[in-house]
């Protein structure tokens, strides 16, 4: 079993994701409660895709994500540096989607190929993220959208409490059950733990160069969605719009 470190060596990450890609849609279903559908359709919202346009989904692995944004008439690029996960998306056979092996720090695409770029849970796993976020504004054309989804902070004290209870005891214990390398999870509790907050974040994607810079809690903050415009705006910080809505329950705010 691999198991990656915050180091995030490329080939030890990639590594980690071959060995969970067979069980990895039904292990983030699992840990999430279930809550990762309404992720994936808030990120589609916050899109806002048009058919035909093009959209780059970044970290795609199993394409679970890129096949929701298909729905929407656009055409779907999926690019993962996992060939593991690739090869499950491949079999699966999503219609409107095209899959693509690549490095988030030296993206396979010319310049302004995407009318929107989006990464769910996987800017994190990223070696360095600034360099991931500049090359995601490299392949946007100018005026287009990014939305960023990732694992963040609650910002209610008691919810904080039991989601680092639940990170560092929990999480790491359930895949013994549903996952074939539980290792890569306690990877994924470390990790989250380490991640910038929300107003940190925003304030990586302005220094790549991002405007309109705004995010939005899901779950009370347990994930977040941070949006940027390439080349539109003041490029100020944004403020949470949202607050701590909770997928799921409300379904995400609109």
């Amino acid at each position: 079993m691999t198991r990656a470190t915050l180091d995030k060596d490329p080939s030890e990450v990639a590594a980690m994701f071959d060995e969970v890609a067979a069980r990895y849609d039904l292990t983030n279903t699992v840990l999430s409660l279930g809550q990762d559908r309404g992720w994936r359709r808030a990120v589609a919202e916050a899109l806002a895709l048009r058919p035909g346009e093009r959209v780059l989904d970044l970290a795609a692995g199993t394409a679970t994500s890129s096949a929701a944004l298909a729905s929407t008439g656009a055409h779907v690029v999926g690019c993962d540096f996992s060939l593991g996960m690739l090869q499950v998306g491949r079999r699966a056979g999503h219609a409107g989607v095209d899959l693509v092996a690549g490095d988030a720090l030296r993206l396979p695409f010319a310049d302004a190929s995407f009318d929107a770029v989006t990464i769910s849970f996987g800017l994190r796993n990223t070696a360095d993220l600034d360099v991931a976020l500049a090359e995601l504004r490299r392949v946007t054309r100018p005026g287009g959208r990014l939305v960023v989804c990732e694992f963040s902070h609650p910002t209610w004290a008691p919810l904080r409490q039991v989601y680092v209870n639940y990170l560092m005891r929990a999480l790491p214990a359930v895949p013994t059950r549903v996952s074939s390398d539980p290792a890569a999870y306690v990877y994924l509790a470390e990790s989250i733990r380490a991640w910038p907050d929300q107003p940190a974040l925003s304030g990586h994607l302005q220094d790549a160069g991002w405007g309109d810079v705004a995010w939005r809690d899901l779950t009370g903050g347990i994930v977040a969605l941070h949006r940027g415009t390439n080349g539109v705006g003041t490029n100020g910080v944004g403020t949470n719009v949202v607050g701590t809505n909770v997928v799921g329950t409300d379904g995400p705010a609109r």
